[in-house]
């Protein structure tokens, strides 16, 4: 009966349109070392501006990181690829990592949940 309901009304069982919504795994973040290089979409890093590297999610895709450790959160837009190591899904750019204070730990388990869907 749930499931006519939802059929009725419009509500989706899918994920969304280029896959997951939501994602549970470990942040880092990069600053430093790459600011004004380009990244993979083409932009200069700016360590300063609210970005990151996800290996998957379109550029432009809008994602809101929480900190499991602290419950801060931090939005930010996808404009880079990686992470390349470690089991990460995402790295913060240093702004963003500053904003849900993990600049310390380095690494931190974090939920990115997508608020919206860049271009592929």
């Amino acid at each position: 009966m749930l499931l006519l309901f939802w059929g009725l009304t419009g509500c989706s069982l899918t994920p969304g349109r280029h896959g997951k919504q939501t994602e549970k795994g470990k942040a880092s973040w990069y600053g430093n070392e790459y600011h004004g290089r380009p990244t993979a979409s083409g932009e200069v890093f700016d360590e300063n501006d609210l970005t990151a590297a996800h290996a998957k999610y379109p550029f432009g895709t809008i994602v809101r990181v929480k900190n499991l450790n602290n419950g801060k959160t931090v939005d930010v837009r996808i404009n880079d690829r990686g992470p390349t190591r470690g089991g990460r899904i995402i790295d913060l750019s240093k702004a963003a990592a500053r904003q849900i204070d993990m600049i310390r730990e380095g690494v931190v388990p974090v939920r990115i949940e997508v608020l919206r869907w860049g271009r592929r």
